[in-house]
Order: C-alpha cells, then sequence, then structure tokens
C-alpha cells in the first residue's frame, strides 16, 4: 500500500508555553487539543479537514541544536502570505535563515524558539533539478519576485547559496 501523505510530526520542546505562541501566534497554526497536565499542545493548518498536523510536547532531553530534525515545511497559498510570513518573522524577530527560490518553490527558512529550522513555501508549477536555491529578494512587488526568481533561474551562477545560521544567545545552539 503506497504511503498517501504526511499525517502529522511533532517535536519534544522545553518550554511549551513559548513555542505554543510561536506555532499558534507567529505561524498561525490553529490549537486543535491541548492537555496542560501531559504537555503536549495539538495543531493544525485546516482543523476541519485535519484533527493535527503538528504536536509539540514537554519533555525535550536533547539540548538545543542537536539530534534536531532537518525541518519541518508549511505550504502557503500565494506570494502574498509567503511575504506576510516576511514582514511578520522580521517584527516578531524570528531568526531567519535564507529566503530563496528553489525553482519549484519559494521559501523561508526560519528558526523556532528552541532552534527547530523551519520553512513556509509556496510551491511553484514548475519541474526543477534540486537541489536548486538562491537567495530571493521578498521585499519586492508579486510581479518583481516572479521576474526575479525567473531570472535567478536562468542565471549561471551558483545552484546552491547556503546561508549559515548562528543561533541568538538566549537559544543555545549546540
Amino acid at each position: 500500500m503506497p504511503i498517501v501523505g504526511l499525517g502529522h510530526t511533532g517535536l519534544w520542546v522545553s518550554d511549551l508555553g513559548r513555542m505554543r505562541d510561536f506555532y499558534e501566534r507567529v505561524l498561525g497554526l490553529t490549537v486543535t487539543d491541548a492537555d496542560d497536565e501531559q504537555g503536549i499542545v495539538f495543531f493544525s493548518s485546516r482543523p476541519d479537514e485535519e484533527h493535527h498536523e503538528f504536536v509539540l510536547q514537554r519533555g525535550r532531553t536533547a539540548p538545543p541544536g542537536s539530534m534536531l530534525p532537518h525541518q519541518i515545511s508549511w505550504r502557503v497559498d500565494s506570494v502574498e502570505t509567503l511575504q506576510m510570513y516576511h514582514h511578520r518573522f522580521k517584527a516578531e524577530g524570528v531568526p531567519v535563515q535564507q529566503e530563496v527560490t528553489h525553482g519549484n518553490a519559494y521559501g523561508i527558512y526560519f528558526f523556532d524558539p528552541e532552534g527547530n529550522r523551519g520553512e513556509v513555501y509556496l510551491r511553484i508549477a514548475r519541474d526543477v533539478r534540486q537541489p536548486f536555491r538562491k537567495t530571493l529578494n521578498l521585499e519586492q512587488s508579486v510581479d518583481e519576485v516572479n521576474a526575479e526568481a525567473e531570472r535567478l533561474l536562468l542565471d549561471d551562477g551558483p545552484r546552491y547559496q547556503p546561508v549559515t545560521w548562528q543561533p541568538a544567545p538566549d537559544q543555545g545552539g549546540g
């Protein structure tokens, strides 16, 4: 039987209140259930369709920055929504690793309060060999973002431009 999709993912956390606030208020996920006694919160981006896609539970034993998942990616519906997150992350002081085009998607790589890497991204209907990652300026108009992404795709420059993230002093970082 083939896999038809990812059901949900979860993280062990140290500061459940801070992490809940980040995913609820900053990312805009809906809390669908919570149990304070057990220290667990369930979230969904579409609660009418899926009870939970993401879970946080108190009990992290590894220090921040160690044994972390590669990333947790959240799909968005438009360039405008991606730009909304660009501005929200800036206003909230969320560490951003890079804002990129992958040719087949535009994304923002960010770090939550405990140093887990996340991504909000917009799927672009285009087949582009991966890895392809170039920095994209989301401060522009939607038309300019799309034009820059197209130019970067056709540009002969390096395909992979990693940006190293250094954790803020209060985030540990391992």
